[in-house]
């Protein structure tokens, strides 16, 4: 966690640490430890699809549903479904109070103003610090669960089952349990997938100098909206935010297109596919057809098209007019046509990156055969292609990228503590989801994207479609689950909710906090928690009031 990350290249440490994890993987599969996690997974599936109401369904459908109550990519440990909670008897899970949600809130409010006071200003910047603040807030949730909580809790690692407490005075499996729901269901698979397309990206060199217009600026924030549904948010981000940085190095009023850039290409842009945002791989693995989610075309036009609207019209009457004279000249002057290094390996190994969290799903079968991924091979495997970015992949591209580990590190020192601080705000949820009211795809947008903006916006993706499944299906359209049908609108409103508004906060979407980290590497002045939410306030919430009006 230290910050010499900030300074160092691509180096061999991160090198030798992934070559020591597969090699600790191998002696793990030769002793059969990942192959048991996935027995277990596939057998909690089977169970539960056995106890269903739709005993016809196949062996495809029967791993389609695999995932509903064991998954460990990334955010999937919230996937508690309300019929696992009908299934306990006597109610059976009772969620903390909402006091317990404190340190979650703590948390946000010391990312929101530590880097503001001129006490803690400079003592923040430091990841380790970060790190300290996060990790000591989540003992604090921990130790709640471990002295505290008297009540049975849902597990998730490796698949589902519920931890009663114990008559000991100390619960410790109950604070495991909650650990890892956490870190091993869902935080590995979440930075290691966000550190493999971060790292490989970063062998990707888009160099040049182009005049800094209005007009360029839109068009590269366009492109990474397009590409963030095919290669996901933080492949797009990551591939261009630099390219984006160096274009405009010669002018001073930058600030405004990294946040733009952040609400399209880190969020909006991502909602095409499955692969673009992880909520919408959620929602494939629970059954959603693959190509379901082209169904939000209409919405995603309009949305990206009125912020890069938003954006030229800012940039053009406003930010250009306003940089000075000889920056503007120096900008016209120093030109370079743009120019693509690293493309080659990279590409393939991003490419790679992506089909694994595809297809080595330990809950789901292989296409086409009966094999099920051992547990974590999805993570090694993406690690493994680091390690190939890294060996076979140019350092002196890297070095001109002046790539760092310190915007990666960042995220993770202060996930780690996000993920397990909000458990207890996403149990009571799952609990309390469908006493919401929430019953139309107006409340479920809302309702899914207010919580997107300061939950992570994966597990709360999966507290509302889980909510969704449990109302009737009539009335219009449905998307046929296994188990339960949801209505197409409700999904429909959930999906766009989640993928949408985790562009309001720095921490709704992974791809944003290091976006901001990187731009302020570059010299850039980002605005504070509170200060970037004026300009998600004032931009994104009147076009998504306008977004629900016409298509919700």
């Amino acid at each position: 966690m230290s910050d010499d990350s900030h300074h160092g290249g691509s180096g061999k440490l991160p090198l030798i640490g992934i070559i020591l994890l597969v090699a600790f993987y191998i002696v793990a599969a030769v002793a059969g430890l990942p192959q048991k996690g996935t027995k277990l997974i596939v057998d909690a599936a089977s169970h539960h699809g056995s106890a269903g109401d739709d005993h016809e369904e196949g062996h495809d459908s029967h791993a389609a549903h695999d995932d509903d109550h064991a998954n460990d990519h990334a955010g999937e440990g919230e996937a508690q479904t309300h019929d696992a909670h009908a299934e306990q008897e006597g109610g059976g899970i009772t969620p903390p109070g909402v006091l317990w949600t404190f340190p979650f809130v703590l948390l946000l409010l010391s990312i929101a103003v530590m880097p503001l006071l001129s006490l803690t200003e400079h003592w923040w910047e430091s990841n380790l610090h970060r790190f300290y603040v996060a990790a000591g807030l989540g003992l604090i949730t921990l130790g709640y669960y471990a002295f505290a909580h008297p009540h049975a809790i849902d597990a998730h690692w490796p698949a589902h089952h519920v931890v009663e407490p114990s008559d000991s005075g100390v619960q410790f499996e109950l604070a495991w349990t909650v650990f890892a729901n956490a870190m091993l269901s869902e935080y590995i698979p979440f930075i290691v997938l966000l550190f493999s397309l971060y790292t490989i990206s970063g062998g990707i060199r888009i160099s040049g100098d182009v005049p800094a217009h209005p007009l360029t600026n839109t068009a590269f924030i366009g492109v990474g909206g397009l590409l963030a549904s095919f290669i996901g948010t933080t492949g797009a981000a990551m591939l261009l935010i630099r390219p984006l940085l160096s274009t405009n190095s010669e002018r001073k009023h930058v600030r405004h297109t990294v946040i733009f850039f952040i609400f399209v290409v880190c969020n909006c842009g991502g909602c095409l596919l499955p692969i673009g945002d992880p909520p919408l791989f959620l929602g494939y693995l629970r059954g959603v057809p693959f190509l379901w989610t082209m169904k939000l075309f209409p919405e995603w036009l309009f949305v990206n098209c009125a912020l890069l609207t938003v954006y030229w019209a800012w940039d053009h009457f406003y930010a250009y007019p306003h940089e000075k004279v000889v920056d503007v000249a120096r900008d016209e002057i120093q030109v370079r046509r743009l120019k693509f290094e690293g493309m080659g390996i990279n590409g393939i190994l991003l490419a790679g990156v992506i089909f694994s969290v595809a297809l080595l799903d330990p809950s789901k079968a292989f296409p086409g055969t009966d094999w099920h991924a051992w547990m974590y091979l999805r993570e090694i495997v993406q690690l493994s292609l680091v390690a190939l970015s890294l060996l076979l992949g140019s350092a002196a591209v890297r070095e001109a990228n002046r790539f760092n580990y310190h915007a990666i590190v960042e995220v993770a020192a202060l996930f780690c503590g996000i993920f397990i601080c909000m458990q207890p705000a996403l149990q009571i949820l799952n609990v309390r989801g469908p006493d919401l009211g929430v019953d139309s795809p107006m409340k479920f947008f809302w309702a899914t994207g207010a919580l997107s903006s300061f939950l992570d916006n994966a597990p709360t993706y999966v507290v509302f479609f889980e909510t969704a499944r449990t109302l009737p299906a009539t009335g219009g359209a449905v998307v046929e689950l296994p188990g339960h049908p949801i209505l197409e609108t409700f999904l429909i409103g959930i999906s766009l909710g989640a993928v949408f508004m985790g562009a309001m906060t720095y921490i709704g979407n992974g791809p944003n906090f290091m976006v901001k980290a990187i731009a302020e590497a570059s010299g850039i002045k980002m605005p504070s928690f509170f200060g970037y939410m004026v300009y998600s306030v004032c931009v994104l919430l009147p076009i998504f009031v306008i977004t629900t009006l016409i298509f919700l």
